[in-house]
């Protein structure tokens, strides 16, 4: 078996799961949104500061230091004075090319803006190598590093890959060697608007991320605050307007036994207070009267019960003396169902009751098919044995219902009550019923039954009977004549 939940837990853990999701989207929602509006601002502040930078550059002064710096002397002599821990012989060299006085003024350009801008960590120049290339020369730098740093080929940072250096570099946050920094390049340009190398700017993130995750865990705990708060509440209201009264209804349900002679009190109709003037309250105020009508019918059924006891002995009395023979006149003497004579009796006994109001009555008329060539061919004892085969399975269905023998091989059925309210599910079994005979070839042929059927309801119009068998009577020559379309005989 399948395990049971109820409904208050089905409603408890909806409601967890669609806050908690709904807390947990919201929070990453504000999250991605306070951390993409601080990430464009430090971008935009790290671009424009080395825009900013590249005003103050002297492009032709880094055109010839770019040049002597890729030459092969000066990376030699580089080479080896880092190898030495010896500055002096880049200064005498460069002092040798009259780019060391220019190469102070630059250097402490850079250094004065660092100076004057407390968010940015890093300023320095940097050659860009090619797309695709993976190595790029740095050539001034803002922080006290040695002179024979200019010229140094240093590795390309992975998020930097195939960059161009034609224009600006996007800036790019990353938590690399030097902790957490957002790195952005301007392009310096020569008088033919050709880059000659990049200003790069370096800008300090460590605070911001620091304050990230602090901010994280405050609203994360904020959230939670306030998820446990709306829980709560949740809770409340949900236990308040449907769950309590919903556990109180079921257990008042339990508690439900009708008896004869006994009043609702004790019985055990609902009584409960509730006035949530919802579906709730039509639920209990249903069950409630579903309970007192269920009461006041056992009391009723216990008085028709004694009532009947009482007509039954009388009309027992009185068929002792109407005796058999009273009873034949009206019975069909082959099939046992009523006759012509008990069919326009009752439809006498049914016209009054329509006179007072009775309109809840069907007619279904059958028409047993192939009786004559039952008869023909076999023998009238065994087209007895198929009309009372037919007999049978109208009577069966139609077992609530009085039947009677009016032609030949016609049978009428007055419906009312149960065969009434199911009338046509009645006709469709039995017009399957028929049809599942006939078309059993296993059986002898006067043990295959058939009939046509065909049903109509009394409306006001009608004012009697008649004229409701008079439109069943049309509806079963009509699906006789079907069956005769596609058998080929009736």
């Amino acid at each position: 078996m399948k395990k049971r939940f109820s409904i208050g837990t089905k409603m408890y853990l909806f409601v967890i799961v669609t806050i908690l999701l709904s807390a947990i989207a919201l929070c990453t929602m504000a999250y991605m949104i306070n951390v993409t509006q601080i990430d464009t601002y430090y971008k935009r502040m790290t671009i424009n500061n080395a825009e900013n930078a590249v005003t103050l550059m002297d492009a032709g002064y880094l055109k010839k230091l770019r040049a002597a710096a890729e030459s092969e002397e000066f990376q030699s002599l580089r080479a080896r004075a880092e190898e030495e821990d010896d500055e002096s012989m880049v200064i005498e060299y460069l002092k040798g090319q009259g780019l060391w006085e220019q190469y102070v003024t630059e250097r402490e350009k850079l250094r004065t803006y660092v100076a004057n801008m407390k968010d940015i960590k890093y300023l320095y120049v940097i050659a860009w190598g090619d797309i695709g290339a993976d190595h790029d020369m740095y050539m001034l730098d803002s922080d006290t590093v040695k002179v024979y740093e200019t010229g140094y080929y240093e590795l390309r940072e992975p998020e930097f890959e195939n960059t161009d250096p034609n224009n600006i570099i996007d800036p790019v946050i990353s938590n690399g060697d030097w902790g957490w920094l957002c790195s952005g390049y301007a392009p310096v340009r020569d008088e033919g608007g050709n880059v000659i190398c990049h200003v790069g700017c370096d800008v300090d993130m460590e605070d911001v991320i620091h304050e990230r995750w602090v901010n994280v865990t405050y609203m994360a705990i904020g959230a939670f605050l306030i998820t446990a708060i709306v829980l709560a509440g949740s809770f409340i209201f949900i236990n308040r307007t449907v769950i309590s009264p919903l556990k109180d209804l079921t257990t008042e349900l339990k508690n439900f036994s009708p008896k004869a002679d006994q009043d609702y009190e004790a019985s055990g109709v609902v009584d409960l207070n509730i006035h949530s003037h919802d579906e709730i309250e039509d639920i209990y105020k249903a069950i409630q009267t579903m309970q007192i009508r269920i009461i006041d019918s056992v009391n009723d059924i216990n008085v028709i019960r004694s009532d009947k006891q009482r007509v039954e002995r009388d009309m027992r009395d009185k068929e002792r003396e109407i005796g058999e023979i009273s009873r034949e006149a009206y019975r069909d003497s082959l099939t046992g169902v009523g006759n012509k004579t008990a069919y326009t009796r009752k439809i006498k006994e049914f016209d009054g009751r329509i006179k007072n109001g009775f309109k809840d009555l069907a007619i279904i008329m059958m028409d047993v098919n192939r009786l004559k060539i039952i008869n023909d061919n076999y023998g009238h004892s065994y087209g007895d044995i198929y009309l009372k085969g037919c007999c049978h399975i109208f009577c069966d269905i139609l077992k609530r219902s009085p039947i009677y023998r009016i032609g030949g091989d016609e049978f009428v059925a007055i419906l009312t009550g149960e065969d009434y309210i199911n009338r046509k599910v009645k006709l469709e079994e039995l017009k399957r019923a028929f049809e599942a005979s006939f078309r059993n070839n296993y059986t002898d042929p006067w043990m295959r039954f058939s009939a046509a059927v065909g049903i109509s309801d009394y409306s006001p119009e009608d004012g009697s009977v008649e004229p409701v068998f008079e439109r069943a009577d049309r509806f079963m020559y009509e699906a006789k004549q079907q069956f005769k379309d596609e058998n080929g005989s009736v």
